[in-house]
């Protein structure tokens, strides 16, 4: 079994999906083809939930109609037959309704969840429309009735490797199954979904649930590269890196994964392949138990962060100190990402600012806080990269005029953070991929 995921720029026009579909025929090895929504869908989705929270209908209404029109000039271009036309025109006539009908009833979020999941139902259905045109065997699987999560939002592995084993049964002669990525059920077993990037989770977790020999992950880029395309210049696709590598450069900036995606394919061990649609030739980077070599690999950033410093005098030699301030970002669920101390302070970044103003409420009982805001964490990631000679020294030589806020040095043996305010971000990646690479931008 082999597991293939393509995300939205991979099926956002006609002609990508006639490519998607050479790439499942190419051999005989049974797949599951995990789809996501087409290109903008989910933000024009996001934008109809958003409208309507806000009791703007009418602006609503005419995102729906926008979405409409979109998928009605797809389909033309997509099929050929008037018999798949006319199925194609059911589908979007089905989905389209329920948009429309729900402009008449009150909103809540789980209509939001059920207005979100459209884009990957759509999805599927009309390429599963398109492999039905071109005579290619396949059967159209619900991620509804099989990806589930529980009451904290974590995936039930067991429970999905139960379901999914039963449904890929009643097809045992069956090669090719196409589904959802991105959307699931909850504990309540309402419509729900995996967040933002949450295809390659769904991926992932179908790939453990298998035993897949792999999981590809097909999107407009050739595998993961040493920088960001976008800022950085003259980037080249890492060749192999280790579920610790990738787990640490896609949780700290890399686009190309979703951070959650990592764990069910390192926890079953299932390598992953990173490939682009557009060069279905390149090699791509390949993510497996097995680091490749040692040495600095890649530079991620992320974006977005806050920094908040507590300073005390009561801290010095104060027994349980550290432990009271980190119940604090636990009570309001907000994950810490860098943290350093001395005797008097204790400086922390968070990525979620969402309960910033309880936390610092509540954390002013210990102490001073000051907070600094757009801040983004720099990332070196490679594999024992804390034990290669000279690479403190490589890095600050490359940055001698860039501030640095705070350094993570040591928490992982892959990963050196550098805290920079998010004017510095580019120059400071550029000057990276100068001093660590040797290439200028």
């Amino acid at each position: 079994m082999k597991v293939m995921k393509f995300g939205g720029t991979s099926v956002g026009k006609p002609e990508r999906m006639f490519e998607i579909a050479k790439l499942i025929t190419g051999d005989d090895e049974q797949k599951i083809v995990v789809l996501s929504a087409l290109s903008g869908t989910t933000n024009s989705l996001t934008e109809i939930s958003s409208c309507l929270a806000k009791g703007e209908r009418a602006a609503a209404k005419q995102h729906i109609d926008a979405l409409e029109q979109h998928y009605q000039n797809f389909i033309i271009q997509l099929l050929k037959t008037e018999e798949a036309y006319i199925k194609a025109k059911s589908v979007l006539a089905e989905h389209f309704e329920f948009l429309n009908i729900i402009l008449k009833i009150s909103y809540s979020e789980a209509l939001n969840k059920d207005i979100l999941a459209q884009g990957e139902l759509l999805s599927t259905k009309l390429f599963a429309l398109y492999l039905e045109e071109q005579k290619i065997d396949h059967v159209w699987l619900p991620a509804l009735d099989f990806m589930t999560i529980d009451m904290v939002d974590e995936p039930q592995i067991g429970s999905i490797k139960v379901k999914l084993t039963q449904l890929l049964n009643r097809h045992k002669e069956t090669k090719l199954f196409v589904t959802q990525g991105y959307i699931c059920r909850n504990a309540k077993g309402e419509v729900d979904n995996l967040k933002r990037g949450g295809s390659d989770y769904s991926a992932s977790l179908i790939a453990a649930a298998t035993n897949a020999s792999v999981c590809e992950i097909w999107s407009d880029i050739d595998g993961m590269h040493n920088s960001d395309p976008r800022i950085v210049n003259n980037t080249k696709p890492i060749e192999q890196l280790s579920f610790e590598e990738a787990a640490e450069l896609a949780y700290f900036g890399a686009k190309i994964l979703h951070p959650a995606s990592i764990w069910p394919a390192q926890y079953f061990n299932i390598p992953v392949k990173l490939l682009n649609t557009l060069q279905p030739s390149a090699r791509g980077t390949l993510i497996k138990s097995e680091a490749g070599s040692v040495g600095v690999k890649a530079v991620a950033a992320k974006d977005y962060i806050t920094a908040i410093k507590i300073k005390s005098s009561r801290m010095l030699l104060a027994y349980g100190f550290l432990r009271k301030i980190f119940e604090v970002f636990e009570k309001y669920r907000t994950s810490i990402d860098m943290v350093t101390t001395s005797e008097v302070a204790v400086s922390l970044t968070i990525d979620n600012d969402a309960y910033l103003k309880e936390i610092i409420k509540e954390l002013e009982l210990f102490g001073t806080v000051e907070v600094d805001t757009n801040q983004t964490i720099v990332s070196i990631v490679g594999n024992e990269i804390t034990e290669t000679k000279d690479v403190l020294k490589k890095i600050f030589e490359a940055i001698p005029d860039i501030p640095v806020r705070m350094v993570s040095y040591g928490g992982s043996r892959h990963n050196i953070s550098l805290l920079v305010s998010r004017e510095y971000k580019e120059q400071t990646m550029q000057q990276l991929n100068a001093g660590l690479f040797g290439e200028v931008n």
